[in-house]
């Protein structure tokens, strides 16, 4: 890691102290198990792309933070934030698209605002939802499908959400097979 990747990563983890730590202990426990779990499963992705990974872990979810709150929903507050602060286009749009959160907009009226953020489909944004839905509030390990049902239950049934499960679960189950299997063959 050269020291522009030390402290793009060590930038992010400010950042998110900053706006998570005081008001959301819970969820700050949950960003740092995310950034351990990136850290742990950075060799399924490009060298170049392993620190990238790990500061979009710290960052995910700074949207929930009431300081930059917009809209209400966290990817696209985060990453609106991190946009108008001047963070890496790249980095944003991982933020903004996270675990599945390009299937919600249109549950809770922000597809608009969300075209801004070019979806990755890559090893890279696989391995960030992957670190976000293996690690559960708190900062507790689950599976990925036991992360899904207490994200609903937790959100409501009735929630944007959970009525975007048709097309985000097969996702994050597709994106949880493919960072496995990269895992088993060492790639």
């Amino acid at each position: 890691m050269t020291p522009n990747d030390r402290e793009l990563v060590s930038a992010a983890r400010r950042l998110a102290k900053r706006l998570l730590r005081k008001p959301f202990l819970e969820r700050w426990l949950h960003t740092q198990g995310v950034a351990h779990r990136a850290e742990e499963i950075a060799p399924v992705v490009p060298r170049g792309d392993r620190p990238l990974l790990v500061s979009a872990a710290w960052l995910h979810d700074i949207g929930y933070s009431p300081i930059i709150r917009r809209t209400g929903f966290h990817p696209l507050d985060g990453a609106l934030y991190l946009r108008d602060k001047g963070w890496d286009p790249r980095l944003v749009a991982l933020v903004a698209h996270h675990s599945g959160a390009r299937f919600v907009p249109v549950e809770r009226g922000f597809a608009d605002q969300m075209a801004e953020f070019v979806f990755e489909d890559s090893p890279l944004s696989d391995a960030l939802t992957y670190a976000d839905q293996t690690v559960g509030p708190g900062g507790r390990r689950m599976t990925v499908p036991y992360r899904i049902a207490e994200a609903i239950a937790r959100h409501g049934p009735d929630s944007p959400n959970a009525r975007a499960r048709v097309d985000r679960v097969p996702y994050l189950l597709a994106v949880a097979d493919r960072v496995e299997q990269r895992l088993v063959k060492g790639d």
